[in-house]
């Protein structure tokens, strides 16, 4: 399978530097589809994760240390709702990725992972309740999906949440960080893509390989905060945090095993080897890898009106890079990767296409924000 690394500016890549604007106005970014302006729809969130859009234009706002908030359409923050269940936020846990059912018009539902605590530790959980209708509870909670085994860590929960076309919920969870090894433990679910039912339980279309646990859609997977279905294909993408180096793109297909922490294109922290390379028989390569890390997070496809020639690009935030990425795509292959907002200043925690054909932005600190991209006028 053919991949592509970019090491600054190579190839097809597009380097663009941002432009400094007084801290009163909106910023403005040349892009390749012309100039860019960022505004800041809401603020005052506290490390936000994971956005969702609800049919009316208002938008849920995950944030990390256990809240939920519902966001007006003139920025106005919600208490937070209530109902919630117990949450561990502590290190890279909390309250983390959010959906909402495909059939939320008529059967209000909302999907959220987090790090639950657990007797023994902590993982990554997924929980579902119905949103009602003041927006301001959520009823009838319940836990349909649980990472096992609970281990004592602080350290790489995932996690995003993604339907795919067939009603089945991917769930992203990482290794743990202190066991890594276990992402090519295929008993278990450290380091994998599980694929579930919206009422939990396994898919009949999941994998059935030996050994198997029977969520598992892929394998070998490190640290999971991006992820995507393809406007046309349906295939779902992924961006994957790496250490030093190496953090991929993939598309993780049913049963196949991507490597971590046998292979990447990263060294440890400290600057160690990890593995035995770049490549294993049996083991896939990604589409697309950064070299340096720019440690992505939220990815959303764009399919939207106000920029055409950027359809079936994928966007990526990046928290270490503190930017938004575009990466154009053609099937499975990225052919170029272009860098925007480059001096935004904020760690771009999730991206979401709006109803209006925008781009909103999480910036992940103690006062996050909201943030809009649109064309400039």
């Amino acid at each position: 399978m053919r991949r592509l690394r970019l090491v600054g500016v190579l190839g097809t890549a597009l380097l663009v530097a941002g432009l400094t604007l007084p801290a009163a106005a909106q910023k403005r970014y040349p892009s390749s589809a012309g100039e860019l302006s960022v505004e800041t729809v809401a603020s005052g969130l506290e490390n936000p994760w994971g956005l969702a859009f609800l049919p009316d234009g208002r938008m849920l706002v995950t944030e990390r240390p256990g809240r939920l908030r519902l966001v007006e359409t003139n920025g106005q923050l919600s208490r937070p709702i209530t109902g919630l269940p117990s949450v561990m936020a502590r290190g890279q846990g909390g309250l983390l990725g959010i959906a909402l059912d495909p059939g939320f018009a008529h059967n209000r539902l909302v999907y959220l992972s987090f790090s639950e605590p657990r007797s023994g530790g902590n993982g990554t959980s997924v929980a579902r309740g119905r949103l009602n209708e003041q927006g301001t509870a959520l009823t009838a909670v319940e836990v349909i999906f649980r990472q096992m085994p609970t281990i004592s860590s602080n350290m790489h929960f995932g996690s995003r949440l993604v339907f795919d076309r067939t009603g089945a919920l991917f769930v992203t969870v990482g290794d743990r960080y202190s066991q890594r090894d276990q992402a090519q433990n295929p008993a278990n679910h450290l380091g994998k893509i599980i694929r579930i039912r919206p009422e939990g339980g396994t898919p009949a279309d999941n994998p059935k390989k030996e050994g198997w646990a029977p969520e598992n859609w892929s394998i070998g997977h490190r640290n999971v905060q991006g992820a995507a279905l393809h406007p046309e294909t349906g295939q779902l993408w992924t961006a994957e945090h790496a250490a030093r180096g190496g953090d991929e793109v993939n598309t993780p297909k049913a049963g196949l095993n991507y490597g971590w922490p046998v292979i990447t294109y990263g060294v440890d922290y400290s600057g160690a080897k990890i593995g035995e390379g770049t490549a294993k028989p049996g083991m896939e390569q990604p589409l697309f890898y950064w070299d340096p890390s720019i440690a992505p997070s939220g990815a959303a496809f764009y399919t939207g009106p106000v920029w055409p020639a950027w359809r079936n690009s994928l966007f990526v935030g990046a928290l270490a890079g503190q930017m938004l990425v575009r990466l154009s795509t053609e099937g499975e292959k990225v052919t170029g990767e272009e860098r925007l907002l480059t001096d935004i200043g904020a760690r771009i925690r999730d991206v979401v296409q709006g109803p209006d054909g925008f781009i909103y932005l999480l910036s992940d600190d103690a006062d996050g924000k909201v943030l809009r991209v649109r064309p400039a006028s």
